[in-house]
């Protein structure tokens, strides 16, 4: 009984060694491969934005079309900063003449969206001083979340495997 019982226990940890953990670090491997194709991709697209001063839908289908190749779904969210150049005339006491500061308001992804999908040239335009950022997560779970989920007991609604951030200031008037 005593031998049988040890068998089992070695072949269980063979079986663990052999299959298991080779797995998992293919499966960790994998993940880095699609964590430095999305960083690129993204910091591309965000530099082609800031450096011509336009998002057009070709560019931004092609950004989503690199990112989701790497066979995860992600959530894509995107924020120009407008610049609202405001001329107006501040006026205190001291100084009456006095020019106002500047302002930026901010478009959202389902906006930039919109004002992409209803322009005439499909073209959102954005001028030097405006500021630009992407944020891409993933949202399913890879093999990799799966097993360390599994062996680690590690859970959580907003954990995420692959994830990348760039933006910047945009450095030309963008023309149509």
């Amino acid at each position: 009984m005593g031998d049988s019982l040890i068998t089992i226990i070695a072949i269980f940890l063979a079986a663990i060694l052999m299959f298991i953990f080779p797995l998992m670090a293919m499966s960790e491997r994998t993940d880095d491969v699609s964590q430095i194709a999305v960083q690129t991709a993204t910091t591309e697209f965000t530099n082609n934005v800031r450096t011509t001063g336009k998002l057009t839908l070709e560019d931004y289908e092609k950004f989503i079309s690199t990112i989701y190749s790497t066979g995860n779904t992600y959530d894509v969210q995107m924020q120009a900063q407008i610049l609202d150049e405001n001329p107006g005339v501040k006026t205190t006491q001291a100084e009456t003449t006095k020019i106002g500061e500047n302002v930026y308001y901010i478009l959202y992804t389902t906006q930039i969206e919109e004002r992409i999908a209803n322009s005439k040239n499909d073209t959102l335009t954005l001028k030097e001083g405006d500021r630009f950022m992407v944020t891409v997560k993933n949202t399913n779970t890879t093999i990799a979340q799966t097993l360390r989920n599994f062996f680690y007991k590690l859970s959580g609604n907003d954990t995420y495997q692959i994830a990348a951030q760039h933006g910047g200031i945009v450095t030309v008037n963008g023309t149509n």
